[in-house]
């Protein structure tokens, strides 16, 4: 009898482990909500792509913009959101590598939650090694979140390699660990303006 009972009891213990493992893998792809309230494209820190080098603070911000507008300075490789009252929550970002920075004033046109990705064709032409698609997710080069620019090919997105941050490393795209693009993508809407400096 007590043989039979501490097999049984390891055998619970072993199910109990494989399903203790599938529940962690889980929060990227499963239909039902995990441990901690977040469902589909739920993202909490620890998640690869977490934690920025470049800390999130809140900071003095002078400019003369409307609470709610995002500045991005590409030779600080910060990016500000306007909160008003001469402050901004400031953020380290990865900006485009030489031959790839750009200036401009433009608006977010879309937002979207682990989004998928197909490379433009001007980046297959110089890498055509690149999947020509990509289904959202933990492996995926714009991470937890996307916000996109206008008409234009560029993104604020979210990136599962934080020591890119404070790199010039992109095509263009501005990218953010996804612990930080997370935050931002809570407090901005379809609209926003998205002002870029050099």
């Amino acid at each position: 009898m007590t043989r039979a009972f501490a097999f049984l009891f390891a055998a619970v213990v072993v199910l109990a482990g494989a399903g203790h493992a599938q529940a962690q893998q889980f929060f990227f792809f499963d239909d039902s909500r995990d441990i901690m309230g977040g469902g589909p494209g739920f993202f909490r820190p620890g998640m690869p792509g977490g934690s920025s080098p470049i800390p999130r603070t809140t900071v003095m911000f002078n400019g003369n913009y409307a609470p709610g507008t995002i500045y991005i300075s590409t030779a600080e490789r910060r990016l500000y959101l306007v909160l008003g009252n001469g402050q901004a929550i400031r953020y380290g970002i990865g900006v485009g590598r030489d031959g790839f920075r750009w200036g401009g004033t433009h608006r977010i046109s879309a937002k979207k939650e682990w989004p998928s990705w197909t490379p433009p064709a001007q980046m297959l032409r110089r890498r055509p090694d690149l999947p020509r698609h990509m289904s959202g997710g933990i492996d995926n080069p714009l991470g937890a979140r996307a916000m996109y620019l206008g008409s234009t090919l560029y993104r604020i997105h979210g990136s599962n390699e934080p020591e890119t941050i404070g790199q010039a490393v992109s095509s263009g795209c501005f990218r953010m660990t996804n612990e930080d693009v997370t935050d931002l993508y809570s407090r901005v809407r379809v609209g926003t303006p998205v002002i870029v400096r050099n």
